[in-house]
């Protein structure tokens, strides 16, 4: 007996405590390969009781999940001009036929930012919200499938649908983001706040794709904001399944996105509500159909809480 409560209670404590000496002395992992494999790690330590099941189904399950965010990951870059070039103006337009002059980032930034030696509390925690974009998402999807397996698949078609209609844009609508656009000198004042942040921030970040993987980069993919939506998708998925005391935080989560996306001049307001509205009609979309092939044969799963 005690010999199986080791296995059970062993790797997920080593696993944990390897996590925080990593984050520590390496920093946060926000690339997916090295997201990747923590998650994986972890999801082994968690059913180290039962690998030999569970190994196989792991791989099988998120071989798609993997493949197809490294995939965009790649071909990102490339989508870049590749068949028209990239709007800068119409952004800027729309911004200000709906929210006057200035545009909202060049408005927050001129009264919140302070500069790159004089960063406030509200700096920190807009780029704390900016790098739950790189983690909250695909922990979501390593607890799913290890806690409550049934809704692993539901969410994972989600993720990749979502990232397949979004680079499609970026293919059909390269966009400037505000921070670009204000080098060009076509709208004022706009500093893209989260890297001088995060060199302010005492732990260190080993993603590769963040500065120095420019070859994956896409600067002119602000159309729709993946950052936004994915925060949407994020909170609608999980909303009917944890506890009522934690939807708050989920219904706030996205507008938080949005704000820290706008203010650090990573991404228009209209960059964000397309993120939004891509978010939704993919969580309809592939509700839809699981749901029909629910009727066909396989009773949809309960929710979790409530």
């Amino acid at each position: 007996m005690q010999a199986v409560r080791l296995v059970r209670v062993g790797p997920p404590i080593a696993w944990a405590a390897a996590t925080v000496v990593m984050f520590a002395l390496a920093g946060v992992p926000t690339s997916h390969d090295l997201l990747f494999s923590w998650l994986l790690v972890g999801m082994l330590a968690f059913t180290a009781s039962d690998f030999r099941k569970r190994l196989p189904r792991l791989v099988v399950e998120w071989a798609p999940l993997i493949a197809i965010l490294f995939v965009y990951d790649l071909l990102r870059g490339y989508a870049d001009g590749l068949l028209f070039p990239a709007h800068e103006l119409p952004q800027i337009r729309v911004e200000n036929w709906l929210f006057g002059s200035p545009a909202p980032t060049v408005w927050l930034q001129s009264h919140l930012w302070h500069g790159a030696n004089d960063l406030r509390w509200w700096d920190y925690l807009s780029w704390f919200v900016y790098l739950t974009h790189f983690l909250a998402t695909l922990i979501a999807a390593a607890i799913l499938w290890t806690f409550a397996h049934e809704r692993f698949a539901r969410y994972a078609t989600m993720v990749c649908a979502f990232a397949a209609v979004g680079f499609a844009t970026y293919v059909l609508f390269p966009a400037v983001p505000p921070w670009l656009a204000a080098q060009h000198g076509n709208l004022g004042e706009s500093n893209r706040i989260v890297p001088i942040a995060w060199h302010h921030i005492p732990i260190a970040h080993f993603s590769a794709l963040f500065e120095h993987g420019q070859e994956y980069a896409n600067n002119v993919a602000a159309m729709p904001s993946l950052h936004a939506g994915y925060a949407v998708l994020f909170s609608l998925y999980l909303w009917r399944l944890v506890p009522r005391w934690v939807r708050p935080v989920l219904a706030v989560y996205p507008v938080a996105m949005s704000f820290a996306l706008v203010y650090t001049g990573e991404h228009y307001i209209v960059d964000c509500v397309a993120g939004w509205v891509y978010a939704i009609v993919t969580f309809v979309a592939v509700n839809y159909v699981f749901d029909l092939r629910g009727r066909r044969g396989v009773a949809p799963a309960p929710a979790l809480a409530d």
